[in-house]
């Protein structure tokens, strides 16, 4: 078997592998054909192809728009309130991640605005009152919580919008709060020069620390935000001044963000909801189709461009677009990448990038035909010559990508996302699968064959 007859085979496995992955609902159905002949006992041993949804976004399976305002009246001026926000917004992402909901999006508008986009949420008043609510930092140290009755508590979290007990172990309060937390800072270790988190506790604060230190010498503290806990760390020695190090094997970010999650506890900044708007499930359906259709139109006519202009070249560049689709929609599954209507228009964006880099082998293969060299040698110099071209142009395409990604907002970050799986893949079809394919007809057959190639 030669090397280009088992990579035509890889490639044919790898797009039977995608098509179950990306179409089960249509595998299903064949296999429900081929079951229905065959006895009951045999029938049974035949299992389904699993079907795992893709993940749509706000604007196609429909769901929440919300806009809070963070209300600083009651905060001290000295307050950082570009941090306070970015406090605000972690929680509220952590509270909407654990109400269950697809790829929430939260962001920070202007100094004082936070964006809640909520995708498939069922209940929006649930999701309103979870997210209201201001962020509540406690310690706590190990052992049962008791009620008056002398019953052991519980610690509950949210999950799925409903209270269920922790997945931890036990913990009781210890009366430490967010309210005795002045504030919280990324240090580094002045011998280490290792990141940690710096805390300072106001004088009720520090009295009442000292106590829990004292008696936990060797044990966990652990912190408590919104009920979760979000670090654990071990008491070495006894704190009387209020002054403590949280240290372990951080990332700089890790210890920033941390300390960003202690702030937002210390400093509750109350938010109310100004704006809402509920996106209906069947306009983003609607949209869904309308976006489908547009995809397959401009799937069809380039697939017809290309075969008239381009003849065999053009055939097998379109059943490398075939399987330059299903690798990509494996990846948007697989990964997940949430499809909004945005991302969609980079999907289809991107097909003209991977029939662009088809052009330009085929248009210098041509070239190197005319000049009178054997078809092996022409295809072979048309792949080579091009390769430059192709790899500026995808280069050119992912920066521009990039910086869409990291600097904008998250509608457009999801077209930056697919564009540039897209343009990704389209390398790999346009070097491997078209060459693996064109390569196919350029023995006895195709040199007998030539103006099917030009």
């Amino acid at each position: 078997m030669t090397r280009t007859t088992k990579i035509l085979v890889g490639i044919l496995v790898l797009s039977v592998v995608l098509f179950a992955f990306v179409a089960p609902t249509w595998v299903n159905r064949g296999i429900d054909l081929v079951k229905r002949p065959l006895p009951n006992a045999v029938a049974s041993k035949i299992p389904h192809v699993p079907n795992r949804p893709f993940t749509l976004g706000l604007d196609l399976l429909g769901g929440a728009h919300l806009l809070y305002e963070a209300d600083f009246s009651a905060i001290a001026a000295s307050v950082d309130k570009g941090a306070a926000m970015q406090g605000v917004r972690d929680v509220v992402e952590r509270r909407v991640n654990f109400y269950g909901v697809s790829e929430p999006v939260v962001q920070i508008s202007g100094e004082n605005r936070l964006i809640v986009e909520i995708a498939g949420i069922k209940d929006v008043s649930d999701a309103i009152k979870l997210i209201g609510e201001t962020p509540f930092l406690e310690f706590k140290e190990q052992g049962q919580e008791i009620d008056k009755d002398g019953v052991p508590i519980q610690d509950m979290v949210y999950q799925n919008g409903q209270l269920i007990p922790a997945p931890y172990g036990q913990w009781k309060s210890t009366g430490l709060s967010g309210k005795q937390l002045t504030r919280a800072a990324l240090t580094f270790d002045p011998q280490t020069r290792r990141p940690q988190v710096s805390l300072e506790l106001n004088q009720d604060g520090a009295k009442l620390f000292a106590e829990i230190t004292k008696r936990n010498i060797g044990k966990p503290v652990a912190i408590f935000l919104d009920g979760q806990p979000i670090s654990i760390p071990t008491v070495q020695t006894e704190i009387t001044d209020g002054n403590a190090v949280i240290s372990g094997n951080f990332t700089p970010n890790e210890a920033k963000l941390l300390a960003t999650r202690l702030n937002s506890g210390a400093l509750p900044v109350p938010i109310k909801l100004i704006s809402q708007q509920t996106i209906g499930a069947s306009l983003g359906q609607r949209s869904l189709q309308d976006s489908l259709r547009a995809g397959v139109w401009g799937l069809l006519l380039v697939a017809l461009f290309m075969i008239v202009f381009y003849r065999l070249p053009g055939v097998t560049a379109v059943a490398a677009l075939l399987v330059y689709v299903l690798i990509v929609l494996g990846v948007y599954k697989a990964l997940p990448v949430t499809l909004t209507l945005a991302g969609i228009a980079g999907f289809i964006l991107s097909l003209g990038m991977a029939v662009d880099a088809n052009v330009l082998i085929f248009a210098r293969m041509r070239e190197e035909l005319k000049a009178g060299r054997p078809l092996p040698q022409a295809v072979s110099e048309g792949f080579h010559r091009a390769w430059l071209s192709i790899r500026d142009s995808h280069v050119t395409t992912l920066i521009g990508a990039f910086i869409l990604y990291v600097s904008t907002t998250s509608i457009v970050r999801g077209f930056a996302l697919t564009l540039s799986v897209g343009v990704l893949v389209s390398l790999f079809t346009a070097t491997v699968v078209t060459r693996a394919f064109l390569t196919r007809f350029t023995g006895p057959w195709g040199q007998r064959h030539p103006r099917l190639f030009s």
